[in-house]
């Protein structure tokens, strides 16, 4: 639904652009069009990412959906680079926009794109999230068209509009960095930021015959879900009581944010091939 308010709306700002003549319209309609890409994208991805495990990805597609907000920032970081050049030269001949016009559009274009971040608002996903923080964003970009369009009206300082289409884009670039960020911890399989590293080796040394934990490593699939491996040197041979160790590891992570753990239990003798290494 989102992706289909904003596809028509898009096509309402690419012809209210040319209607008031103003790049602060034209910014955003340029916008929404990469929003349009991202949110088919992020749509198709979505569904992706729900089918289950299969012999080609044995964690499953989840990581589609995260691809969907990283390919997102790069769209939207291009968009933005495009607008800023494109306003430069009105800063030193400005141009007069239809104010009246823009008013009307900016109006339209927060109730439109307000209804749209609201149906995408409890995602949690960085691709949902990502889509969802697209919208908000014009939501915030159309709230600055109209009170630009309102001072222009009234005052006649044309440059505003040129200035307000490089604020926008800057906003959007800044915000799109972010998520590429983001995007690109996910892809080199860096550490969670939710996931603490010292407090799971902590509560891992504090289970009843855990003497050592080594080779620990966390990474997300698509920036919800958490994935972990790790080593547990363990000072018994009994298999239930190694058993009861895995169950109390596996309870204590979960506690601590992680989703799905591989455990592999040593004896304090053991070479572990990676220590070896």
């Amino acid at each position: 639904m989102a992706f289909f308010i904003n596809a028509a709306f898009t096509v309402i700002e690419a012809a209210g652009g040319w209607w008031t003549n103003s790049m602060a319209v034209w910014s955003d309609a340029l916008h929404d069009l990469g929003d349009c890409l991202v949110l088919g994208l992020a749509w198709y991805l979505q569904r992706l990412s729900t089918r289950g495990r299969d012999a080609q990805y044995s964690y499953g597609y989840g990581r589609y959906s995260m691809l969907g907000g990283w390919v997102s920032a790069w769209i939207l970081i291009a968009a933005a680079v495009l607008m800023v050049v494109s306003a430069v030269p009105r800063l030193f001949t400005p141009v007069m926009p239809h104010t009246s016009g823009m008013m009307i559009i900016a109006v339209f274009g927060l109730a439109m794109n307000g209804f749209a971040a609201w149906k995408l608002h409890a995602g949690h996903s960085l691709n949902e999230r990502g889509a969802y923080l697209h919208l908000l964003e014009d939501v915030l970009g159309w709230a600055a068209v109209l009170v630009g369009a309102m001072v222009m009206h009234y005052t006649g300082w044309s440059t505003i509009d040129p200035l307000l289409s490089m604020g926008i884009s800057v906003f959007i670039a800044v915000n799109a960095i972010r998520t590429l960020k983001k995007g690109t911890g996910i892809l080199m399989q860096r550490g969670p930021d939710r996931v603490d590293d010292t407090a799971i080796r902590n509560a891992l040394l504090a289970i009843h015959g855990v003497v050592d934990v080594h080779d620990q490593h966390a990474w997300s699939l698509d920036g919800d879900y958490t994935v972990l491996t790790v080593h547990l040197v363990v000072n018994t041979y009994d298999i239930d009581a190694i058993s009861a160790v895995k169950k109390e590891a596996r309870k204590a992570l979960h506690a601590l944010g992680v989703h799905h753990a591989t455990i592999e239990t040593e004896r304090p003798e053991e070479l572990c091939e990676l220590q070896h290494h």
